[in-house]
């Protein structure tokens, strides 16, 4: 119960992290986020690591949010598998059957030649990143976007690792390299901008159906006070 009391004020810690940048770049960053240049990236939510990842779950549950919010609004949806005839293929609760692109890597970014494709011929200026591991595939990932002058928008909710020590360290590294830590909500009600949004319903709906589960999301207090 105190920690349902309190996840309003862990939110807004994690989205006043996200606004930490300098006025004038954040106000860039939000003018420039828009659906048509978007993309969401789900990084190797993957079978066997399911006993492995801590808070597993809550990054699944956050992915899901995200896979069908994507199909909602339209944002393609890029899946990759980290050598997937040793780890699984993307979990059965995510249906990725809309997805842009379903891809096995064995490089950890999942910037490979095949995606950075898809970035340039849709003229994606902003990925929504979400998956693991946080200091590893997504840090690869989120530094490969940076250098290629992508804004990056990371999930805090939707990002984890086998060491859990690992998690706050990589969030802070990527926020000072320039990445937006933020949250699944937030990004969703940034993306649409206004209430007359003709997806904005939807969205709504969709973000109240995984309310009690946010809720329960312990990625949240796991990092509320080590950012």
């Amino acid at each position: 119960m105190a920690f349902k009391r309190n996840l309003p004020h862990l939110v807004q810690q994690l989205r006043a992290l996200s606004t930490a940048a300098p006025a004038p770049r954040q106000a860039a960053m939000l003018s420039n986020l828009t659906l048509p240049r978007t993309a969401f990236f789900l990084c190797d939510v993957q079978e066997r690591f399911r006993s492995l990842i801590f808070r597993f779950d809550d990054v699944v549950s956050t992915s899901n949010k995200m896979v069908q919010a994507s199909k909602i609004l339209e944002v393609p949806l890029i899946v990759t598998e980290q050598h997937p005839k040793g780890l699984g293929h993307t979990v059965a609760e995510l249906d990725i059957a809309h997805a842009a692109t379903v891809l096995p890597k064995t490089r950890f970014s999942m910037c490979i030649p095949e995606v950075n494709e898809i970035l340039a011929q849709r003229d994606v200026k902003n990925v929504v990143l979400f998956g693991i591991e946080s200091h590893v595939c997504v840090t690869q990932t989120a530094l490969d976007l940076l250098e290629q002058g992508v804004t990056v928008y990371i999930l805090a909710d939707g990002v984890s690792s086998m060491n859990s020590s690992e998690i706050p360290i990589a969030l802070k590294r990527l926020a000072a390299e320039g990445a937006v830590i933020t949250s699944s909500d937030s990004i969703l009600f940034a993306l649409l901008k206004d209430a007359k949004h003709d997806k904005f319903k939807q969205t709504s709906n969709l973000v109240k159906t995984f309310t009690p589960i946010t809720a329960q999301n312990q990625l949240f207090s796991f990092l509320a006070n080590k950012l």
